[in-house]
């Protein structure tokens, strides 16, 4: 395929799409029911559908029993952990594989033209980029999923919280199923924007944004503290009625979901005619510029909050004119 098609590419190599970003219509107006009916397929597939089989098979073959589950134990903690760990070791090993170390489709598609194995640096472990993004998710990223997990199904298992059935609830649990990914984005909006305030980002997120061009290992790499609020949104189901299912998830969206932003790749090509939509440019547009694309636009957050951007250069200009009167505020605060 020929990336100059759907994109331009500037002086340095670097890839943008011609499309611009839109929000999710659910809550931008003027309501169009129109394109909400065309905006659901993308909601769904690839990766929501995706998360959501992942989930099943998780709960119907590789979760144990509710007896088991009913008290702590290492044995069954730890094959969370490991069933966990492989999935993710498959999925984003393959993809870093893939279109960062073999470099299968060259920089087609690609945001950032560079490569990180090609830029060692200090600022990461063993001055590897994607050394370092994988430790920390093999390190902290899946012990604090695992142990998220572990909670939730051992308060499920001892009917603790408002846990439901679905065969005595099934039109509130699919209403729920249908709405977490958007529910994932809202909590996961609300603490980026905290981890952004100047005391955090220093000690805490600072960690995620080393990877200014991220990879697929980036996408679970953070600051064990950011990692504890990252799954926080999970404790949703100790709240409002859910299943354990929904619990897995919620898991997948987040955790398995995380590599969204961070494939670096607008399409993954497949043979020479076919490619698929990775959606990942709202969130590599974050990790560029930092104060933009809080969230990744299903919900308007951002765009209520003044820091959306579309990809294009009109949304470069708004952004930099955000950022001057910013900064000239704050001038005029110290002046005063």
């Amino acid at each position: 395929m020929d990336d100059l098609e759907y994109g331009t590419r500037d002086k340095r190599g670097n890839w943008r799409p011609n499309t611009p970003l839109l929000v999710g219509p659910l809550l931008d107006l003027p309501w169009s029911l129109v394109r909400i009916l065309k905006w659901i397929p993308g909601y769904l597939l690839p990766w929501n559908a995706l998360f959501f089989v992942l989930a099943t098979v998780f709960w119907v073959w590789l979760t144990p029993s509710r007896e088991t589950l009913q008290s702590f134990e290492l044995g069954w903690i730890a094959f969370l952990l490991i069933r966990n760990a492989a999935l993710i070791l498959m999925l984003f090993g393959v993809l870093e594989f893939r279109l960062y170390i073999k470099r299968r489709q060259s920089n087609h598609f690609k945001y950032n033209a560079r490569f990180p194995a090609d830029h060692p640096s200090d600022a990461f472990w063993f001055r590897s980029q994607g050394i370092d993004n994988a430790l920390r998710t093999f390190l902290s990223g899946l012990p604090i999923w695992a142990a998220y997990e572990a909670i939730l199904l051992w308060t499920w298992a001892n009917n603790i919280g408002p846990w439901g059935a679905w065969s005595s609830e099934p039109i509130w649990l699919a209403a729920f199923a249908l709405l977490l990914p958007l529910l994932h984005e809202g909590h996961f909006f609300c603490i980026h924007r905290l981890i952004h305030m100047p005391f955090l980002y220093k000690w805490v997120h600072s960690v995620h944004h080393t990877s200014i061009n991220p990879s697929p290992w980036s996408s679970l790499s953070m600051h064990p503290v950011e990692h504890l609020l990252y799954w926080s949104g999970t404790l949703i189901h100790l709240i409002v009625p859910s299943h354990p299912l929904l619990v897995l998830y919620h898991l997948q969206i987040s955790g398995t979901g995380a590599v969204i932003g961070h494939i670096g790749f607008d399409k993954i090509e497949f043979g020479n005619k076919s490619a698929m939509d990775t959606h990942a440019y709202a969130h590599y547009l974050h990790h560029k510029y930092f104060e933009v694309n809080f969230a990744d636009g299903a919900l308007p957050f951002d765009k209520w909050m003044g820091t959306w951007h579309d990809g294009t250069p009109d949304g470069d200009r708004l952004m930099k004119e955000r950022l001057n009167h910013k900064k000239s505020e704050v001038n005029g605060r110290k002046s005063t």
